[in-house]
């Protein structure tokens, strides 16, 4: 395999989790473009959110996805809202295979209802927060992934599989 396996989807919908497992079963690096700028930046994504926005945040986690899309193979957790500029978009589907792990608002709602730690949805009504970002983002998914897996429903290890299949038909020439 000579390219990196770029997850992308919304908030909780087990980017980081799958990533992990993936990357354990392929033998390759984990990246986690969201830990990644929380080290670079000096703080959690939530604090610089406030300290100096989104834009500002989207600038620099543009420059990690070129960075890590650049670099040796890996598998990537993007961020949720890595698909909001066409170039992230346009650098993971050129440089890796990417995949959506798909999930309703509801599903993701159930997960998120306790968490504090993502700003987006820091919100009087986070369940239509999640619909809106669905909306807006679901089509910036579908357009860089190269395949869909819906992820609620679904054990870890059937996600990780799921995956594997996909990639083995993906590969001309069997198995990576």
């Amino acid at each position: 395999m000579n390219q990196t396996i770029a997850l992308v989807g919304l908030p909780a919908s087990g980017k980081s989790t799958v990533g992990r497992a993936l990357a354990r079963r392929l033998q390759l690096p984990f990246q986690d473009s969201d830990a990644v700028l929380e080290q670079r930046l000096g703080c959690s994504i939530r604090m610089y959110f406030e300290q100096a926005g989104e834009a500002a945040f989207r600038d620099h986690e543009q420059a990690v996805i070129d960075e890590l899309t650049r670099g040796p193979p890996c598998v990537l957790a993007t961020g949720g809202g890595a698909v909001l500029r066409p170039r992230n978009r346009e650098h993971l589907r050129a440089r890796g295979t990417v995949i959506y792990l798909r999930a309703s608002p509801e599903y993701l709602f159930r997960r998120l209802r306790r968490d504090t730690k993502r700003p987006l949805l820091q919100v009087a009504d986070p369940l239509q927060r999640l619909r809106d970002l669905y909306a807006e983002r679901d089509p910036l998914y579908r357009e860089c992934a190269h395949f869909v897996l819906d992820a609620h429903g679904s054990s870890l290890a059937m996600l990780v599989n799921r995956v594997l299949m996909q990639l083995e038909l993906m590969a001309p020439d069997g198995p990576p």
